[in-house]
């Protein structure tokens, strides 16, 4: 997932990278939907250390006559990392290609990183640089309250941090919400054949994954995402009211302000939800990652 973009990319430390894989992540049949792949890079700089909950920038070559030899963008690790057989580091990333036409000229605008990375081959070098910021971290206490919002692939940062939570809080004993939106019910990603790996955690006894399906076009409809809180308002209120309630958020800009209408309903005022988010923002219970 696409997490910010820079502008100078003429001091970053660059390193260099290889394609082991780049698969469609969407079943056979979900035709008319978005492009998603996921990528696994191998970084040929072995001392390269990224954790869960961190993002990797790539460097996408520009044209020679661009002010910018580099087009960066930042996308989160989709997966618990690896190492490769020759000791090498290798890390996950999720990316949906961005191609738009303009509603009144029809010129179509492709999003420069994610085509470049899309149409990547294995064994295929690209630059890479981070990583970049934790936004997303297990909380201290064990018994604590995580509700997860995504859509599409920014249930990618997600994917990593419930595996690793999984793997390596082994006395975890608190609630983990997932709320993750999408198109159909074939836009669901990790969750459908062949790739089910976020499925062997949906029995735990304190997991919980709630999809919203929402009708085409508009995968991000409020109406379908009203409808997957509304159900759950007063639940998602008294868990808010608790200090051990840690909200996580990623994906498009569209979700917070979605979300924001949503929750102003649930607490009764705009105004209202306005305050208690910032004082969640300020006590860190509260993190966004949208793009």
């Amino acid at each position: 997932m696409s997490v910010t973009q820079l502008s100078d990319t003429k001091s970053v430390v660059h390193h260099p990278a290889v394609v082991l894989s780049n698969k469609h992540l969407l079943p056979e049949g979900a035709e008319g939907l978005d492009e998603v792949r996921e990528l696994v890079l191998e970084v040929k700089t072995p001392d390269f250390q990224c954790e869960v909950g961190q993002s990797i920038g790539v460097l996408a070559p520009m044209h020679a006559s661009s002010p910018e030899p580099w087009h960066l963008r930042w996308y989160s690790v989709a997966d618990i990392p690896t190492t490769s057989a020759t000791g090498n580091p290798c890390f996950t990333i999720c990316v949906r290609r961005h191609i738009q036409k303009h509603p009144d000229t029809g010129i179509v605008y492709k999003g420069i990183t994610s085509n470049y990375l899309c149409d990547l081959a294995p064994n295929e070098p690209l630059q890479i640089t981070g990583p970049h910021g934790i936004p997303f971290e297990i909380p201290k206490e064990n018994d604590a309250t995580l509700i997860l919002i995504g859509a599409g692939p920014g249930i990618a940062p997600f994917r990593a941090f419930v595996k690793y939570l999984h793997r390596h809080a082994p006395d975890w004993k608190g609630m983990v919400r997932v709320f993750y939106g999408s198109r159909t019910g074939l836009d669901v990603l990790y969750t459908n054949d062949p790739h089910q790996d976020v499925l062997q955690y949906f029995d735990q006894e304190t997991f919980e994954a709630l999809q919203s399906l929402s009708p085409p076009p508009n995968w991000a409809d409020p109406i379908a995402w009203d409808m997957a809180y509304s159900e759950r308002g007063d639940e998602l209120l008294a868990l808010l009211d608790s200090p051990k309630t840690y909200v996580y958020v990623a994906g498009l800009k569209a979700i917070g302000e979605h979300l924001d209408k949503m929750f102003g309903a649930l607490t009764g005022s705009p105004s209202k939800w306005a305050q208690q988010k910032a004082a969640l923002s300020a006590q860190k219970r509260w993190v966004e990652l949208l793009y």
